[in-house]
């Protein structure tokens, strides 16, 4: 199970961030956009993060954004100094968010610091993303499933789920309902997620963690495979051979949740139309 990416985020690749536009009168397609991609977002974005999304010049974005302030539809203030060189500017919207999910909202905020603190504290930044993420997906699978009467009381530190350790699974199901099943689960989340009919090959359209993911990449990537990862185990399902493809193509990431031959022919697809840059993330 791995991660193939890019390095870096590429201007206009993957998805864009998850929420909705508010209705808004008087703006031109182009500010509804950069509106768009703001009001998504869980934490303030630098101008950089907001014209990668969108594949715009950041000359462009910044005089989109600055119109959006003097608009009194985003407001704008000082990055904390680090360094030499003065601050960058943090942008972030005035727009209350809709459509959003309770969970989509926590789940973002949550994972936003989680981010941070991995890839600050760790000697092995996307290791321990991806198995933060197994954990925390085994945790969203049983709060999503309700125990089962027959089930009996749980034991203290039953379902712990350490490091290596496949969490156990929380009733028995065929594979290809358990990816419906986690493609469900991204959808209460936030990404937006279309798939084909066995669940296989999963399109992220959205993604709840823009400014994160644009600092670090490796770390917000690992955390959402290893979602995947543990909520499949914990459904009792397969994981051999998924892979994350972040920024794999313009609008969305892609989730390959399943092997066989569809699999493998996804994979060789994707592997093609990306640059032959960096390494597989394991």
């Amino acid at each position: 199970m791995e991660i193939r990416r890019t390095p870096t985020p590429r201007p206009g690749y993957g998805p864009p961030p998850t929420a909705t536009l508010p209705p808004t009168a008087r703006l031109s397609k182009a500010r509804m956009q950069v509106l768009d991609v703001l009001t998504a977002q869980p934490e303030p974005c630098t101008v950089a993060a907001i014209a990668t999304a969108l594949g715009q010049h950041g000359n462009t974005v910044r005089e989109h954004l600055d119109a959006l302030v003097d608009a009194r539809l985003a407001q704008r203030h000082r990055a904390p100094a680090r360094g030499r060189g003065r601050p960058a500017w943090l942008y972030e919207t005035s727009v209350r968010q809709r459509d959003v999910s309770d969970g989509a909202v926590e789940y973002a905020a949550l994972a936003s610091v989680l981010a941070d603190t991995i890839a600050r504290t760790s000697s092995d930044p996307a290791g321990d993303a991806i198995a933060a993420g197994r954990r925390w997906g085994a945790e969203l699978v049983r709060t999503r499933r309700p125990q089962s009467p027959d089930d009996g009381p749980e034991a203290p530190g039953e379902n712990d789920v350490r490091a290596g350790d496949a969490p156990p699974p929380v009733a028995q199901t065929d594979d290809a309902a358990a990816r419906r099943e986690v493609v469900a689960l991204l959808d209460d989340l936030g990404f937006a997620p279309s798939t084909d009919d066995a669940a296989a090959d999963v399109a992220l359209r959205r993604c709840p963690l823009l400014e994160a993911a644009y600092r670090h990449p490796d770390v917000v990537c690992g955390v959402h495979l290893g979602l995947a990862r543990g909520a499949l185990e914990t459904l009792g399902a397969p994981t051999d051979g998924t892979a994350l493809f972040p920024f794999a193509e313009k609008g969305a990431c892609r989730l390959l949740l399943a092997g066989g031959d569809p699999f493998r022919e996804a994979e060789k697809t994707l592997a093609t139309d990306l640059p032959d840059e960096g390494g597989a993330l394991a």
